[in-house]
């Protein structure tokens, strides 16, 4: 396994981040990638650090506390060789949010109790609104007072677009931001985002880097995804898109046949040095060892990358509602 360092910090992690975002499983109205096994869940946990991952992202709204609770009752015990991130803001999946002080601080107070710990790595506001980071200064002030404090080591931002990244990269003083990019989505790159994050030293987590499990070729655009899993409310033609896009970029003559379609798409973002970890999110003991694998493998080489935006330049990977 490879580390990077988290931008201008002292915090070293594995390019290859457990996500776990699905491992919350079904929760009340809590909607990941359907229902799970907690055992599985904690052997997937644990292999992942056997396999050298010291990088877990997680955050209240997965499983709402689930998945943090699955973290802490597993790698509590290993607390001084692992990192830990989570988030605050969202309140439920219906999209509510509070960027209260008061929200704030109780919920990093509850993150700690379900980790286990009394200190967080990385805390990151999830998807806040741009407008009202700008609004309410008390946002930032409270996360620099709970850095200031020892309760957390470094603040992050989670975003939704490129547009904002850009913002919350150039207006905010922040040490990492979590973002999309995979190879149906390289518009950090067109956009130049990645490399103001080289610029200012901001720390890249790379969200999606699978797009959403589809990047495997595990699933086809005629798979029914059951009730409990979010993306059987997506529009068929977007599912018809994403499963299929795998096949355009692993017919890649420059890519040996020994790699599965899932270790040449976060090749593909840990290739770029302004990355720091791709986060995929890990569900079995076989996902955690097919993707921490990756690190193996290296850079793809410029060519393959060539190739690679090319593609990407040539399809419309997103519908245009």
């Amino acid at each position: 396994m490879n580390y990077r360092k988290i931008g201008n910090t002292t915090i070293s992690v594995s390019e290859i981040a457990f996500g776990a975002w699905g491992i919350g499983g079904i929760t009340k109205d809590a909607k990941a990638y359907g229902h799970t096994n907690d055992n599985i869940s904690q052997l997937a946990l644990q292999k992942a650090y056997d396999f050298g991952v010291n990088f877990y992202d997680t955050a209240p709204l997965y499983g709402y506390g689930h998945s943090e609770k699955l973290i802490g009752n597993t790698l509590s015990h290993l607390r001084q060789h692992i990192v830990l991130s989570s988030k605050v803001g969202y309140l439920d999946f219906k999209g509510s949010q509070d960027f209260s002080v008061q929200h704030i601080r109780k919920s990093l107070e509850k993150s700690l109790r379900r980790l286990k710990t009394d200190y967080l790595d990385v805390f990151q506001l999830h998807d806040p609104p741009i407008k009202k980071l700008h609004q309410e200064s008390h946002i930032f002030e409270t996360m620099q007072a709970l850095k200031d404090e020892g309760q957390i080591r470094a603040i992050g931002i989670s975003t939704r677009s490129p547009c904002e990244d850009i913002i919350a990269i150039e207006q905010f003083e922040i040490d990492s931001i979590q973002l999309n990019f995979s190879l149906v989505d390289q518009r950090v790159i067109e956009n130049g985002v990645l490399e103001k994050c080289r610029v200012k030293n901001v720390g890249v987590f790379v969200k999606t880097p699978l797009c959403f499990g589809f990047l495997s070729g595990h699933y086809a655009s005629t798979n029914k995804f059951s009730s409990s899993d979010h993306r059987s409310r997506w529009d068929p033609e977007q599912i018809e898109r994403w499963a299929n896009a795998y096949k355009l970029f692993t017919c890649n003559p420059s890519i040996p046949n020994n790699q599965t379609n899932a270790q040449v798409a976060l090749r593909f973002c840990l290739s770029y040095p302004q990355v720091t970890a791709v986060i995929p999110g890990m569900l079995t003991p076989e996902h955690v060892e097919e993707n921490v694998r990756s690190s193996e493998f290296g850079k793809l080489p410029l060519k393959s990358l060539q190739m690679f935006s090319k593609i990407y330049q040539e399809h419309q990977f997103f519908i245009q509602n």
